[in-house]
C-alpha cells in the first residue's frame, strides 16, 4: 500500500447498497484501482466492507499478539486459529444448539453473536502434558501424579477434559490477554468466550488442545457483545 491516500479523504465508506467505494460525493470505480487499488477489492465483492476485511487483519495480529506472549519455561503450548465464512457459521450453529441441549442460554445468545462477527479468534492449550515443574498447582503431588490423573480421566464426558497443568493454562490466560489488547489498540469491538472455545474443541479443531477460548471480533457502530438479555438457568 502506498505511503499516501491519494487525496482521499477522512469521510470514506462503502456502499453496500450499490456495491461502489464512496469518498464524499466522488464514486471511486473499480478502473481507478491503479490510483487507489487498495480499495478495487472492496469495489468487487457486495458483501465485504473495508472494516470487516480491516478486522481480519486485525485477527492476524491477535494470533501474532498470542503466539509471542511469554510462556512458562520457554516451551509454546498454543495453538491459534481464525475462522471466518462457513467455518465460522458452523461454530456458532453448534454453540446455539448447545446452549437449548445443556440449558445453558448464554452459549445460545454467544452463538447468534458468533454468527454475525467478521472473524473469530480461537486460542487453545495443549494442557494436559504436565511441564515436570512440580508445583502442585493442579491439586496432584506431583508432575508424574498428575499424568497418571489425566489417563485415569482419559474417557471422562466434561466441557473441558482434565486435569490441566495450571502453568500452560496461565499460559493461555496470558496469551489471550495479549490477543485482546491488540484488538483493543485497533478499535475492534470483541468479547472473550468460554461457550465458543468449548465447542471448538468438539468440532475437532486447535487439535491437541485440552482448554480454549474463542473471541469473535466485529466492526460496526454499536458493540454487539452487550445489552443481551439471557434467560434464567
Amino acid at each position: 500500500m502506498p505511503g499516501h491516500t491519494g487525496g482521499i479523504s477522512t469521510d470514506f465508506y462503502f456502499s453496500l447498497r450499490t456495491s461502489r467505494a464512496v469518498c464524499g460525493e466522488r464514486e471511486i470505480r473499480p478502473e481507478d484501482h491503479k490510483t487507489h487499488f487498495f480499495l478495487y477489492p472492496a469495489c468487487q465483492s457486495p458483501c465485504m466492507t473495508v472494516e470487516s476485511e480491516a478486522v481480519k487483519s486485525v485477527a492476524g495480529l491477535m494470533a501474532l499478539s498470542a503466539r509471542t506472549a511469554p510462556k512458562a519455561v520457554g516451551l509454546d503450548s498454543i495453538k491459534v486459529e481464525v475462522l471466518t465464512g462457513k467455518d465460522q457459521e458452523k461454530l456458532a450453529n453448534l454453540m446455539i444448539q448447545q446452549g437449548k441441549d445443556l440449558r445453558i442460554d448464554f452459549f445460545r445468545v454467544n452463538g447468534e453473536q458468533v454468527k454475525v462477527s467478521d472473524a473469530t479468534l480461537l486460542i487453545g492449550v495443549v494442557g494436559r502434558t504436565p511441564l515436570g515443574v512440580n508445583c502442585g498447582g493442579c491439586g496432584h503431588a506431583s508432575c508424574a501424579e498428575m499424568a497418571k490423573a489425566v489417563k485415569a480421566h482419559k474417557n471422562k464426558k466434561t466441557l473441558y477434559p482434565g486435569p490441566n497443568c495450571v502453568l500452560k493454562i496461565s499460559d493461555l490466560g496470558i496469551a489471550v490477554g495479549s490477543a485482546v489488547k491488540t484488538a483493543s489498540i485497533h478499535n475492534v469491538d470483541n468479547r472473550i468466550m468460554f461457550s465458543a472455545g468449548v465447542v471448538a474443541l468438539q468440532l475437532g479443531m486447535l487439535k491437541g488442545c485440552s482448554v480454549a477460548y474463542g473471541i469473535p471480533l466485529k466492526a460496526s457502530g454499536k458493540n454487539i457483545f452487550w445489552d443481551k438479555k439471557f434467560a434464567e438457568h
